[in-house]
């Protein structure tokens, strides 16, 4: 057994390391509003790794993920509500029994939530990868449409408009941050192995790769249920964190949030995908001060409420202008570390 711990891995363990060290730091020692950026960050890490590994690594031009991570938060809240807090709030219609007979741990009301998800993936799967580009993105943009709808008018089920209410408040960051750093792992270890690099060639030729023997449909479907299990479990962690959920919550608005950040960060990059999470979602709670009254000492500006989405919006242009394949490429942050000519 070779016991020789490479240059490569020492990094790797360095980063989990520091990784694992930070979330506890921040959640003891940071403020109450801080931990709450760096948790929507995690959280939305976990969104668009997964999002990148079908839209990014895979090729296939997607727009579902609001309907997946719809599907996750409403489980996973169903699952953590009990009954007593359930009856009290359906005020449209009077909840089904069996939803009132609903109730699981934190662990098995993510489990559930992505477990749910993945399976309504590979029962879309059938159709959806009858279709190619363009196609594609009209049939699974129609899903995420399609499950707001049913989740409106379903009230004995989802109280409907009014959303749930009062979930209990169990996301933080050993949560979401210990499940991010899993689902990053996890979707490396993907890329890396015989799938990935299939999953590589259907991006770059999917005629090419059917002629090279290799099974399109159930590699691009495997792809597709491993990131709505991951959309799915990253649901469940927004509505333990957020406590309250509606339909309004997961409009097309959610999924343009996240194409922006692989976009950003690189498509195929997971890296990027996490540079991207950080600037975005980071990025647009800290530029806040924007939007309120300034003294630059010579002169004073009235409070501009939008003015900092005026701002990231100029800061995104000017990125892409300059990184037309986003800040990564296509690039991994161990891609950094290789000496000029090394493969």
């Amino acid at each position: 057994m070779n016991l020789i711990i490479k240059k490569e891995q020492w990094i790797n363990l360095a980063i989990v390391a520091s990784t694992l060290w930070f979330m506890w730091f921040a959640q003891t020692h940071f403020d109450e509003y801080t931990v709450r950026i760096l948790n929507n960050i995690a959280i939305f890490t976990i969104l668009a790794v997964s999002y990148n590994l079908i839209n990014g690594v895979t090729g296939q031009f997607s727009l579902e993920p609001n309907g997946f991570v719809a599907i996750g938060a409403y489980v996973a809240a169903l699952l953590l509500l009990d009954g007593d807090a359930k009856e009290y709030q359906y005020d449209i219609e009077d909840p089904y029994p069996w939803v009132l007979l609903l109730h699981a741990n934190f662990v098995w009301a993510l489990f559930f939530a992505g477990t749910f998800s993945a399976i309504l993936a590979l029962i879309l799967s059938f159709p959806v990868f009858r279709v190619r580009g363009d196609y594609l993105a009209i049939v699974t943009l129609g899903f995420g449409f399609i499950i707001r709808i049913i989740a409106i008018n379903n009230p004995e089920v989802t109280n409907g408009s009014l959303g749930l209410n009062d979930i209990p408040e169990y996301s933080n960051l050993y949560w979401t941050g210990g499940i991010a750093t899993l689902a990053v792992i996890g979707i490396l270890n993907i890329i890396y192995s015989k799938y990935g690099r299939a999953m590589k060639a259907i991006r770059d030729d999917e005629d090419a790769a059917i002629a090279m023997g290799v099974n399109t449909f159930k590699v691009k479907t495997l792809a597709f249920c491993t990131s709505a299990f991951l959309e799915g479990v990253g649901g469940g962690l927004l509505a333990a964190l957020l406590t309250s959920i509606s339909p309004d919550l997961f409009t097309f608005f959610f999924t343009f949030q996240l194409l922006i950040i692989i976009v950003l960060g690189g498509l195929g990059s997971t890296t990027g995908a996490i540079i991207g999470t950080i600037l975005v979602i980071g990025g647009s709670e800290w530029m806040r001060f924007l939007d309120e009254p300034m003294n630059f000492g010579f002169m004073e500006t009235p409070a501009m409420p939008g003015m900092r989405m005026v701002v990231f919006s100029v800061i995104l242009i000017f990125v892409m202008l300059f990184a037309r394949e986003g800040i990564m490429g296509k690039r991994e942050l161990k891609d950094l570390f290789k000496k000029r000519g090394e493969s």
